[in-house]
């Protein structure tokens, strides 16, 4: 016969259903997965299109999310500008080609990018970033961003906006 006691401890958390995808820096191997990734935004005009050389070529830019199974979940991307020529601003960062596979979206995984984005930029001495989104740009709002001139960011990035795409610049300082 048993006689012990029910215990009175809390219930243990659940188990998560999946493993978590690793935020990694990207390789010049992972240039086709990030094409692909990227494919779908592209097509929905969320992104500009690109081609593999280009994402193997800067490929230092990336972090990635890569699943359990190797296959990359979602990626955003570290351009880092040197100061302006008089010397006023320190460098600026841009973020570009944020995306997170469909069955990712709403699971923190964009969140996890920007914030590890972030601490990289902070690392690399970054004062400020700005980005352009032709969407929402809900979650860059909630990570500090607000809505931004082009005066600030740096002209090489600034000349390259495709006016007609109506893309929304945000920015941040560190």
């Amino acid at each position: 016969m048993n006689t012990a006691t029910p215990s009175t401890a809390p219930p243990l958390p659940p188990a998560p259903l999946t493993a978590t995808s690793v935020v990694r820096p990207a390789r010049s191997e992972d240039a086709a997965a990030l094409a692909d990734l990227s494919q779908p935004f592209v097509h929905s005009g969320a992104l500009r299109p690109r081609p593999v050389s280009l994402y193997a070529a800067h490929a230092a830019d990336f972090l990635v999310a890569e699943g359990p199974d190797g296959t990359l979940e979602g990626c955003l991307a570290l351009r880092v500008h040197a100061a302006d020529a008089e010397g006023s601003r320190g460098p600026a960062g841009v973020l570009y080609n944020f995306c997170v596979a469909r069955h990712r979206q709403g699971s923190g995984l964009g969140g996890r990018l920007l914030r590890a984005v972030l601490a990289r930029a902070r690392a690399q001495s970054v004062g400020s970033l700005f980005t352009a989104t032709v969407g929402s740009g809900s979650l860059f709002l909630r990570h500090g961003f607000a809505p931004a001139g082009l005066r600030l960011a740096p002209p090489a990035w600034a000349t390259s906006l495709d006016p007609r795409r109506n893309a929304r610049v945000l920015a941040r300082t560190l």
